[in-house]
């Protein structure tokens, strides 16, 4: 229903009604003021980037460089409205949003352009990162060492770029063909005349600003590095084998294992689960066969994996000597399941592990997950910084 005119009024008459008059004057002052001052905030982002640059170059070495770095570029914005006074712009209904855009624009202006300035192709500061592992650390006469390494920098490095040595225990060095492919270095070393003792190795990395990184270790030929303990003969189920591995095969856990007539392998679990060089095992398990001799060769494999990376490293031990073993008469040899090794998946998957479970865990693959970056970091930095000097604004406002 139509509103009922105001009594009095004719109806004739058109209302009093007028569309203020735009200011267009007013309004391209204000907009040219806007521009000018995000574009000296811009500007002032440029310079203090290029000072931070500077700073950034000169605390080489410094483990508080990103802080200090940082806390420079937010300290320096208070000179935005001492510019924007000294320009002779007119602030007076400059108001929140006015400085946020200023403070905005100069803080990423300085974040972006120090962020490409700080990395290469205008700056390398790092070394190349070089994580190598022998594997095993100690072997038997006959076996191989596998040396495998993750070699990545900044800028980029290249198989000439990658020097790799080895020195045996008699002083003689060898400075052996390798393989370099995705980030990965290969090599493996089969000690042909069977020399014993202590070996050294030196790996060096350099990349194209010449920054170095050397890596150094050792690793060890022996006859004992492996040796079993038991009664040989007319054995039960119930007794004990026990295989001792020097703890000097892997920094990490390595898995002990045994083949019968070179059968399937059946891995043994620890004496002790914290303890690295003592595993014991019985005849009960599958592969074992009652009134029978076999022949048993023990072995033990190290293995790595670097992170992110899926690829198994990995290198086996096989004792020297073979064991000749004579069961006796018992229904119970041969009856259990072998042991398996712990499920990384199902446990992630929170599963329950099987019952015959390996009472250690040897390594898996690793991943570092999505964790946030320094760019994050500054970036909430950033926001509480901006709030903050617009509260402390508003303060200084009402008093």
């Amino acid at each position: 229903m139509a509103k009922r005119r105001k009594e009095g009024t004719d109806p004739a008459e058109p209302l009093d009604f007028q569309i203020p008059k735009f200011d267009e004057e007013g309004f391209m002052k204000k907009e040219r003021r806007n521009i000018k001052t995000l574009f000296i905030s811009f500007l002032f982002g440029l310079l203090i980037a290029a000072i931070c640059f500077g700073f950034w170059v000169l605390l080489e070495g410094n483990f508080l460089r990103w802080e200090l770095v940082l806390l420079v570029g937010v300290v320096n914005s208070v000179w935005i409205k001492y510019l924007f006074v000294r320009l002779n712009i007119d602030l007076t209904d400059f108001g929140r949003k006015g400085w946020l855009s200023a403070f905005v624009t100069y803080f990423f202006t300085w974040l972006l352009l120090l962020i490409v300035l700080v990395n290469p192709p205008f700056y390398d500061g790092e070394a190349p990162h070089i994580e190598m592992v022998a594997l095993p650390g100690m072997q038997e006469p006959g076996g191989t060492i596998l040396f495998a390494a993750h070699i990545v920098d900044n800028v980029g490095i290249n198989k000439a770029g990658i020097t790799f040595m080895i020195t045996d225990p008699n002083g003689t060095v060898y400075t052996p063909e390798f393989t370099y492919e995705n980030n990965i270095f290969r090599y493996t070393y089969e000690n042909p005349n069977n020399v014993l003792g202590t070996f050294n190795y030196t790996a060096i990395a350099s990349d194209t600003s010449n920054r170095k990184t050397t890596i150094t270790g050792t690793f060890t030929y022996a006859t004992d590095v492996l040796d079993v303990s038991a009664r040989f003969t007319e054995i039960l189920s119930t007794d004990a084998i026990v295989i001792r591995a020097d703890e000097g095969i892997s920094k990490e856990n390595f898995r002990v294992y045994y083949k019968i007539d070179n059968g399937s392998d059946i891995n043994v679990d620890r004496k002790e689960t914290t303890d690295k060089e003592k595993y014991e095992t019985t005849a009960e398990f599958k592969g074992w066969t009652a009134n029978t001799t076999v022949s048993v060769s023990v072995f033990a494999e190290a293995r790595h994996y670097f992170l992110n990376i899926p690829e198994k490293f990995s290198n086996t031990i096989k004792d020297t000597r073979q064991y000749a073993f004579t069961t006796a008469n018992d229904q119970n040899i041969g009856t259990e399941e072998p042991l398996v090794e712990w499920n990384a998946t199902r446990a992630l998957l929170r599963q329950s592990q099987l019952p015959n479970t390996l009472n250690y865990i040897v390594p898996y693959p690793i991943s570092s997950g999505s964790t946030p970056g320094f760019e994050l970091i500054v970036f909430i930095v950033a926001i509480v910084t901006v709030v903050f000097l617009f509260k402390r604004k508003k303060n200084d406002k009402t008093t």
